[in-house]
């Protein structure tokens, strides 16, 4: 079988007939040499921490560029107060927990992130459980949580981490934000299943645009189901006090399940689920993750229940993210850009083709501005885009010269929707 390079993608690669494990390694391998021949690369190598200016390269090739590749929506993984306790943990605690928390890995400092967590959302500690990434606080709940007598209804664009987690049970999606086909689905499960969760996300990864959460709350009780929602994306930027789309939706101590990560706006690594405290210690029990990981170091949960109070403690970080956020998307706009519904710190430019998106991306790189050029499987075929975070650390002056380079970009592709 033969693979044509030039409009291949990740997903060709997964399971090609008749080709074992060493031969889809093996054309995979040249299509990526080819990608890099052609100047479009994944997982370059960083030298220096997250900020809105990074060095990166190898083999003696490094450059400094403007990254909007990362996450770190507040800059609090290069926040004196956020390191200097993470230094602490490690002082005190030193650097692991070397066991699982059923047998010997939960320590006080584990209590008091969930605590601190639980506490953020309005809620008791008993009412927290954490995970070491964001991915599995999904997976492995879900897994745990529904079996094949059960259903998870999910919107077809939330993470990855929540399809894995629902390989164990049945599984029914709807067209994003689409709440007509999500009450047909309510409808015909209602009395099919023994429990039925609706899965959503607060704000989606790749179009920055929320979900309608007071509507599908509605429904989802209407039909007498669960819902959980997976505010990744928004915590910590959106809401009055930056708790959030459930905040913002006045629904934070009526959402059956809220999780999130610590990897983004918390700037370190590690997950949470915030819910009943009967479901929370059905979970921490039950788990695999829980039950076989090991738990969350001490540095990092130290750091990450800093960089909690922060949020409060320090508004001033959302103000300036937001003038970012409006600044550059109004730039984005005047060039005739398409920057489809997003309401976040998630900023797309939608291109629609592939290989135009991968030029695009190479030329940014090129005029120093780090992106992440974003096509099928994690958008579909023909809505391939320029994905672009924004964060507080972010100045004008970085703003301005990425406008600059998307405005020569265009005359050049003429990649303008407008």
């Amino acid at each position: 079988m033969k693979i044509d390079f030039t409009t291949a993608t990740f997903k060709d690669f997964e399971n090609i007939e008749g080709f074992d494990m060493m031969q889809r390694a093996d054309i995979y391998y040249d299509f990526l040499e080819y990608m890099k021949t052609n100047g479009h690369r994944y997982r370059l190598q960083n030298n220096t921490g997250c900020s809105s200016i990074m060095n990166i390269g190898e083999n003696n090739v490094t450059k400094d560029i403007i990254s909007f590749v990362t996450s770190d929506y507040l800059g609090m993984t290069q926040h004196p107060k956020v390191k200097e306790a993470a230094m602490r943990g490690i002082e005190e605690f030193g650097t692991g927990s070397a066991a699982t928390p059923l047998i010997g890995g939960y320590y006080s400092y584990h209590n008091e992130l969930e605590t601190k967590i639980a506490g953020f959302f309005g809620r008791r500690q008993e009412e927290a459980v954490t995970f070491t990434t964001g991915y599995t606080a999904n997976s492995a709940t879900l897994q745990i949580l529904l079996q094949k007598e059960d259903i998870a209804i999910i919107d077809m664009a939330v993470h990855a981490s929540v399809y894995e987690g629902c390989i164990l049970t049945n599984r029914k999606t709807f067209p994003h934000n689409n709440l007509d086909a999500l009450e047909h689905i309510l409808k015909t499960s209602e009395q099919q299943f023994r429990t039925k969760l609706v899965v959503i996300d607060g704000v989606y990864s790749q179009d920055g645009d929320t979900a309608p959460i007071e509507e599908i709350y509605k429904l989802v009780k209407k039909y007498n189901a669960y819902l959980m929602i997976d505010d990744v994306h928004g915590v910590g930027i959106l809401g009055q006090t930056g708790r959030g789309t459930i905040e913002e939706a006045g629904l934070l101590d009526k959402i059956d399940i809220i999780t999130g990560t610590f990897s983004k706006t918390f700037g370190n690594i590690g997950g949470y689920v915030i819910a009943d405290k009967k479901l929370t210690n059905f979970i921490r029990f039950q788990s695999r993750q829980q039950i076989f990981s090991a738990t969350t170091p001490p540095g990092t949960a130290a750091g990450i229940v800093k960089a909690i109070d922060l949020i409060d403690e320090e508004p001033h970080l959302r103000t300036k993210l937001w003038e970012n956020i409006h600044y550059f998307k109004n730039g984005l706009d005047a060039l005739g850009l398409e920057t489809g519904t997003t309401r976040s710190a998630v900023i797309p430019v939608k291109i629609g083709e592939p290989r135009t998106t991968m030029d695009v991306g190479k030329m940014l790189l090129d005029r120093g501005v780090y992106t992440n050029p974003i096509m099928y499987p994690a958008v579909a075929r023909k809505d391939a885009r320029i994905r672009m975070s924004m964060t507080a650390t972010h100045e004008k002056e970085h703003l301005d010269k990425t406008l600059n380079a998307f405005e020569d970009i265009n005359k050049k592709l003429h990649i303008a929707k407008k």
